[in-house]
């Protein structure tokens, strides 16, 4: 974790960039060396536009990469098609909205009107089958991005929802390296240890096939480079350019960072017990402890309505050691360091990738650890507080219209180092952040 002195001096770096006067030269776009009559986005949720839970029509148009491309189109940049869902189908997967604050407590609800199924079970998407330029799938790993039938009706319905039922048997990997690109995006592996870390750092058990699901596993660090160096090769034959992202640090999100321990502490102990609580007690991988400030509580734990909860031992949930907040909840100091450190390796190879082919790369992971801290940028505030720090959306992971701003525009100042391009920047004062309620209850 960076110290708050890198905070601030990438706060002030960012500030500095923003108070330049440009030049009219500068105010010139121009393309460099890059060819961008076509260019195409190859990654996962956040290159979909995914938002507050779930893949919908507002989301999909302010997805970063279609923001790079309408920059692109100053330089020479071509039509950029995203699968959008129609407009009566335009809440697509369904997602959470905020309809109240109540004693400054979030109150959610599901979206279930205007939804783009065609199938309840399995939950199947109405299908976008056009030439795309937008590739970004919700839910897409490196690793499972080599598995054939990841398209099929017991795959990944997003990805299933972009192919022929003749290509069904498509990898990602052959899907998104096949389409006669001149210019690529590429930020794919952040699921990789996502999905483990959300999940407590606890692999799920199928109980059928008594198997691992490979969405909740942590890719090795040796699969991962392995992949990515063959996407890389693949991408940039014929000496065509493109820009790799970093990886962000689980831990800078507000899924993570939301539900404290002492705020934990704070609600429990508002309910007048006969004693005052001081520990909430976790369960580890090496036995139950109390919890400490290092220790991440996962942003749906304050939603289960389970802390205090007598078992049927009458033992309270999570504030006893005999029933502890379970493994599932809590991504504890030892899960993080693991995490952390396979991030870093994801980060190395990446980096290690774009250098071998003079690629530019985006650092999205370290842009994302300094916005943690907060930072202002033109006058904006952003950071991962949760609803109010502007950059991510209700689910906690996933990004607002301006998070997608900010994003699009790392990803452009890149391309224009590495390349020697003048695309402008995304103008992040035309976008939102968290959709506040019209009702407040005190």
């Amino acid at each position: 974790m960076k110290k708050n002195k890198l905070y601030i001096a990438a706060a002030l770096a960012l500030l500095a960039i923003a108070s330049c006067k440009p030049t009219l030269d500068e105010y010139t776009p121009s393309a460099g060396s890059v060819n961008f009559s076509k260019y195409v986005a190859i990654g996962n949720s956040l290159a979909a536009g995914y938002a507050d839970g779930g893949l919908y029509l507002e989301g999909q148009k302010v997805a970063y990469p279609n923001l790079i491309a309408e920059q692109l189109k100053q330089v020479g940049g071509g039509e950029f098609k995203s699968p959008f869902f129609s407009e009566d189908q335009a809440n697509g997967s369904g997602y959470i909205t905020l309809t109240a604050l109540v004693n400054g407590q979030p109150v959610t609800a599901q979206v279930t009107d205007k939804l783009a199924y065609r199938s309840a079970s399995p939950k199947l998407l109405t299908k976008y089958t056009d030439p795309i330029n937008n590739l970004g799938v919700p839910g897409m790993r490196m690793d499972l991005s080599m598995v054939a039938g990841m398209g099929s009706p017991a795959g990944n319905m997003y990805f299933e929802r972009l192919l022929p039922d003749a290509d069904m048997m498509k990898t990602y990997f052959t899907y998104s390296t096949t389409q006669n690109h001149t210019f690529f995006s590429f930020a794919l592996g952040n699921n990789d240890a996502l999905g483990w870390a959300t999940n407590g750092g606890v692999v799920n058990i199928n109980p059928i096939t008594n198997k691992p699901d490979p969405t909740t596993v942590l890719t090795e660090t040796a699969q991962f480079t392995a992949i990515l160096n063959g996407y890389v090769q693949a991408l940039t034959q014929g000496d065509r350019k493109g820009v790799l992202a970093t990886i962000p640090d689980v831990t800078a999100t507000p899924y993570f960072t939301t539900v404290t321990r002492a705020a934990l502490l704070a609600a429990v102990n508002a309910t007048n017990p006969p004693t005052p609580v001081t520990n909430i007690y976790i369960a580890t991988k090496s036995g139950p402890r109390a919890a400490t400030d290092q220790d991440y509580f996962v942003l749906p734990f304050s939603s289960t309505g389970l802390l205090g909860k007598p078992n049927a031992a009458q033992i309270p949930y999570g504030l006893h050691p005999l029933n502890p907040v379970e493994d599932k909840y809590v991504l504890d100091v030892s899960e993080t360091a693991t995490v952390v450190q396979r991030i870093n390796e994801y980060n190395a190879a990446i980096k290690a990738a774009a250098d071998s082919k003079g690629l530019a790369l985006a650092d999205v992971h370290e842009f994302l650890n300094n916005v943690k801290g907060g930072v202002r940028i033109n006058g904006l505030a952003v950071s991962a507080k949760y609803i109010t720090g502007n950059a991510f959306s209700l689910d906690g992971i996933h990004l607002t219209p301006i998070g997608n701003a900010l994003m699009a525009n790392i990803f452009i100042s890149a391309i224009n180092s590495k390349y020697g391009s003048k695309i402008p920047q995304v103008d992040v004062a035309k976008y939102r952040g968290v959709k506040l309620p019209d009702t407040v209850t005190k």
